[in-house]
């Protein structure tokens, strides 16, 4: 994401960053989550599996002082871990989630991404969204579209926690695409 494209994301989001619990996800040199913490955001933990990203990150979680949390790994296990809590629901919960992918990767793994991402959201929380521009727009259950934007090549989706979009008679497949049967389900790594 270019600094033009993120520093009108943060202009749109401003007011919900303080105190906000942030996760960035593919966060590569960790420059959206920092962001938000030097906005105002309580806490952010940052996925990412790249190695080399992993050592900017660090440098720059270092370097920037305002903590965080790296977690070393794929989002899809991310993902799947920080899902599969008791009935209950998930333990960790978000105000903002960015996602990041690669524009390689297909729109149905981040489709599903979504959707578990959508699980971690607390009330009202928002997923913002970078991926290339003219692509389909994304769909995901428990996530509705609250604004788009396109700036050059990229496009930006913001979506909010929608608790009426969850449904909990998902049929076989999408059960068998989020990881809840057994077997090796789950998400896209």
């Amino acid at each position: 994401m270019t600094g033009r494209v993120r520093e009108a994301v943060f202009s749109s989001i401003a007011p919900s960053l303080p105190g906000a619990d942030v996760l960035d996800l593919y966060a590569g040199t960790g420059s959206l989550g920092l962001e938000a913490l030097s906005r105002g955001a309580a806490t952010a933990v940052f996925v990412e599996r790249d190695r080399a990203a992993l050592r900017a990150l660090r440098a720059n979680i270092g370097a920037v002082g305002l903590g965080g949390e790296v977690v070393t790994g794929g989002v899809g296990a991310y993902l799947t871990s920080a899902t599969a809590a008791p009935s209950s629901g998930p333990a960790v919960r978000f105000t903002l989630v960015f996602v990041d992918p690669p524009y390689e990767l297909p729109i149905t793994p981040v489709e599903q991404q979504l959707a578990a991402a959508a699980l971690l959201l607390r009330d009202r929380g928002s997923l913002i969204l970078h991926r290339r521009l003219g692509e389909r727009r994304p769909e995901a259950p428990g996530l509705r579209l609250t604004r788009t934007r396109a700036y050059g090549t990229a496009r930006i989706w913001r979506y909010q926690q929608d608790p009426d979009g969850f449904r909990l008679d998902l049929p076989q497949s999408a059960r068998r695409r989020r990881g809840d049967e057994g077997g090796k389900g789950g998400l896209p790594r």
